[in-house]
């Protein structure tokens, strides 16, 4: 009998040493505030001024859960979630792809893809696949490293490419933005951009016409489903972002869709209907 009570002193020490840690990773999560992690110049994602798409969405979020909101800004480069959402100055990344191992992440709430943009004016206007035998002899600009350019490297294209930085700091470079005036200045043919920036950035401009590409059957695909980042172990922080997602979703397509953002289905196979 006396043997046994070692054993269970043990057990109870370790349960209460652990209890502590599991009770940090929740206790992370400011409930005054709804604090968000974000790039101050990722425009027409976030942006310091608060234009962003992501701040509307951050902005609802906060009245529905009916605390304010703050930021911790942070250019979104190497080290952006070590020092903003995992050094607990802040609880949410409103958007981050699916999948990635860096987050706890939320259940997606949209879908969207890679675009062309082409001038209204050009041949190339109603060109909807990479594999289209016009694009042959043009220059196309493209972010380099991302999906795109493996389909460019693929399809022959990539030898007149023009590429433009990835991982930059968006409050002194804007990549997007140079391949658009690019573009329009006749430098390059056509432009391809992820959607949530290659849309709201064209938008309301009837010189340019936006095309999401639906119909690239090759990997690597081009859309991606978009959730919120949170804390690994924060689960149930990640459940009520998942009821709020749910039960919100019609407000959120909404602001998605009067930013420019196209919004596709689960599989990348067609656009969402709108409602």
């Amino acid at each position: 009998m006396m043997g046994r009570v070692p054993a269970l002193a043990l057990a109870l020490a370790l349960a209460l040493a652990a209890a502590p840690g599991a009770a940090q990773v929740a206790d992370l999560v400011d409930r005054t505030a709804f604090r968000v992690c974000a790039d101050p110049g990722n425009a027409p994602l976030s942006h310091q001024d608060g234009s962003g798409f992501e701040n509307k969405l951050a902005t609802m979020f906060g009245e529905k859960l009916g605390v304010p909101v703050t930021y911790v800004w942070f250019p979104q480069v190497t080290g952006f979630i070590r020092k903003t959402l995992q050094a607990g100055r802040c609880d949410v990344v409103i958007g981050y792809a699916q999948g990635d191992e860096m987050v706890l992440n939320t259940n997606h709430y949209y879908v969207s893809t890679h675009v062309l943009i082409a001038r209204a004016d050009s041949e190339l206007a109603d060109v909807d696949t990479l594999t289209d035998a016009r694009l042959l002899d043009k220059r196309i600009g493209v972010i380099a490293g991302t999906p795109p350019a493996t389909h460019l490297a693929r399809n022959g294209l990539i030898g007149k490419a023009k590429g433009y930085d990835l991982v930059v700091d968006r409050r002194v470079e804007n990549p997007a933005g140079d391949m658009l005036a690019d573009l329009e200045s006749g430098e390059i043919d056509l432009a391809i951009l992820w959607g949530p920036i290659g849309g709201p950035l064209a938008k309301g401009n009837d010189a340019l016409v936006v095309t999401p590409l639906l119909k690239e059957e090759a990997t690597p695909r081009l859309f991606y489903r978009i959730t919120m980042g949170v804390r690994a172990g924060e689960d149930v922080w990640k459940r009520e972002l998942n009821s709020l997602i749910r039960r919100n979703q019609a407000e959120i397509d909404a602001i998605l869709i009067e930013a420019g953002v196209p919004l596709v289905d689960d599989y990348g196979t067609k656009l969402k209907p709108a409602g």
